[in-house]
């Protein structure tokens, strides 16, 4: 690969993202590559690399630096905590002989790294399969695409795909008026969840989805939204994104609906070929990886096709949404898969991601021996709190034993799956856990599932007790297990059901009499806090 020069990157991906702080040897620097700097990682970089230096602000940045200028890497970025240490940096910068780029604070490193290899991908295939689209841009680059939008509409412009996230947008000047959607869907990689229920809320999806022309979106600037014009990109009824064009210091031209006609088709065009050139290996992976977490495929077949070293250990991270909050469960997936998947590449190059009905496991192959429990477990929990944050959707995740090598990842993913079992039975469990955090709730989990599974080994007289409740809509079984729970202490089982305390003596004392049970009898009494915890799930 011939690589962007550095210039035209920094074209692209313009002010709202990066600043050049020093270019030692010029802009015309290839950038052919993109590689994530872990600040648990030794400094290293390749030769022609733009190196993301993720969580070495500052000073801390100078390693990184050194090694990007001994290994001829084209350009390092990093976050600076304030103006004075940018010239520290640009000092070492410009001694090593390599580019130094500021990234604002408030972007996100996943979405900078999308970015920029979606530009790099461009670069490598500037033309497209089939060479440059009618009267437009080459068909490969969409940042290409969106400037040539925002030429013929007069306005600023963003394509996203199907779950709002910003593929690619145009440059702006210093002169154009930007509103708070395009500012934050720029900076964050996706649409804010408060402006994106807005356009839900005023039926700007569901026309997308049942138009063929653009569509407008007055100004709100209550809310500070500009006027904006938006297109779906279609192939046939598959739906591939939205075009989106804000009107900036001046009114859209005239002609600019017709324009989004045809910037969708090209934009169609180029996705779809990008889908088919990498539908066959993704399929591919996700057959072999699946087959390895199931436990019906060997890792060797994996491992080859990926590269991967059988005997490094690995580990399986398992999600799973706690609610969807009424949203559309397939749509809610996919939002949650293209979280993880962005937090996890972030984290960790090799992370390999396969949806399994309702959950979503990550293979984390190749790991670093010694690596810290806690690590893995700031790196789930990150990955939980964004979904909660941007997406507004609950999730859980279990964090599997990390094994030795591939051929033991099935135990790993058996291991996860069990936590999260137990922790969607309900009680007082963490979001995140590994089974050391959960171990009682684990096989209290188990142990219900084989009683659930096994009629016979349960108490018929216990059975007698549910099924009566049902027929006379009372609540002894409920308060037999609240009495159960609260090791015999009836003021506080009665608080924990809002009853006076004679009362829940009663129901006790009724549920007694029913059933002929004694539960001053501790055989009888742990049966009965096992069994009657069925009917609570």
């Amino acid at each position: 690969m011939t690589g962007l020069p550095l210039r035209q990157l920094l074209m692209s991906l313009g002010e709202p993202l990066v600043e050049l702080q020093a270019a030692p040897a010029g802009l015309d620097v290839p950038v052919r590559h993109v590689s994530i700097l872990d600040p648990e990682d030794p400094p290293t970089a390749a030769p022609g690399e733009l190196v993301l230096a993720i969580g070495a602000r500052g000073r801390a940045a100078l390693p990184a630096l050194r090694a990007a200028g001994r290994a001829r890497a084209a350009a390092v970025a990093v976050k600076l905590d304030g103006p004075g240490q940018a010239d520290a940096l640009r000092e070492a910068a410009t001694e090593a002989g390599v580019a130094l780029l500021s990234v604002r604070r408030e972007t996100r490193w996943e979405h900078l790294d999308s970015l920029a290899r979606t530009l790099l991908s461009g670069a490598e295939d500037p033309g497209g399969a089939d060479g440059p689209g009618p009267g437009g841009p080459a068909t490969g680059d969409l940042f290409s695409l969106a400037q040539t939008v925002a030429v013929l509409t007069g306005g600023i412009v963003s394509i996203e795909d199907t779950s709002s996230r910003v593929l690619a947008y145009s440059r702006t000047s210093e002169t154009d008026e930007v509103d708070d959607l395009r500012r934050l869907s720029i900076l964050g990689r996706q649409g804010p969840e408060p402006y994106l229920a807005k356009l839900r809320e005023w039926g700007v999806f569901s026309h997308l989805r049942g138009s063929e022309g653009a569509i407008e979106i007055a100004a709100h600037p209550e809310l500070g939204i500009r006027r904006r014009l938006a297109i779906a990109i279609r192939s046939g009824a598959q739906p591939l994104g939205t075009i989106w064009v804000q009107e900036g210091s001046r009114p859209l031209t005239d002609t600019a609906e017709q324009a989004l006609v045809g910037a969708a088709r090209v934009a169609a065009g180029q996705l779809v070929r990008r889908r088919r050139e990498l539908s066959a290996d993704t399929r591919l992976t996700q057959t072999l990886l699946t087959g390895l977490l199931e436990g019906s495929t060997g890792p060797q077949s994996l491992a080859t096709h990926l590269g991967l070293d059988l005997r490094r250990p690995a580990t399986v991270l398992a999600y799973a949404p706690a609610a969807t909050d009424g949203r559309d469960a397939e749509l809610s997936r996919d939002e949650v898969t293209g979280l993880i998947s962005v937090h996890t590449a972030a984290r960790h190059r090799g992370a390999l991601l396969a949806p399994v009905d309702s959950r979503v496991y990550v293979l984390l192959p190749e790991l670093p021996p010694g690596l810290p429990a806690a690590t893995l477990r700031d790196w789930t929990q990150e990955t939980v709190d964004a979904a909660r944050d941007h997406l507004s959707i609950p999730l859980r995740a279990a964090i599997g034993p990390t094994v030795p090598g591939l051929a033991d990842v099935p135990a790993s993913r058996a291991q996860a799956d069990r936590i999260l079992d137990a922790m969607g039975r309900g009680g007082v469990v963490p979001d995140v856990a590994a089974l050391q955090d959960v171990q009682a709730e684990v096989l209290v989990s188990e142990v219900l599932a084989l009683l659930q599974d096994r009629p016979e080994l349960r108490d018929p007289r216990l059975t007698a007790l549910t099924a009566y409740d049902a027929r006379h809509h009372t609540r002894l079984a409920e308060s037999v297990l609240a009495y159960l729970d609260a090791l015999g202490e009836v003021r506080t089982a009665a608080d924990a059901l809002h009853i006076h305390p004679n009362t829940l003596r009663y129901r006790v004392r009724r549920a007694e009499q029913l059933t002929g049970l004694d539960l001053a009898q501790p055989q009888q009494r742990l049966l009965a806090m096992l069994q009657l915890r069925l009917s609570e799930h």
